[in-house]
């Protein structure tokens, strides 16, 4: 239950956390991927079912992530 909980926010929010530090988007998605990828092959992520919703975290993530990069370009 707890490896649910974390893979539903996790990685959506170490993309955002990544695109302040990086200021760039693809660059935060691309280091969470890395991180994601060790951690199924440590074997910390151990079903399908963690994928899926890491996947889905990390599409969330970048979406607000490009979204956050938007509004900062309109307000600048």
């Amino acid at each position: 239950m707890t490896k649910l909980l974390l893979a539903i926010f996790l990685p959506g929010l170490l993309v955002m956390f990544f695109a302040r530090v990086t200021f760039n988007h693809v660059v935060a998605l691309l280091l969470t991927v890395a991180l994601i990828a060790a951690s199924v092959y440590k074997g910390y992520t151990d079903t399908w079912l963690l994928i899926v919703v890491d996947a889905a975290s990390l599409t969330a993530g970048f979406w607000s992530a490009n979204r956050m990069r938007t509004n900062a370009n309109k307000s600048a």
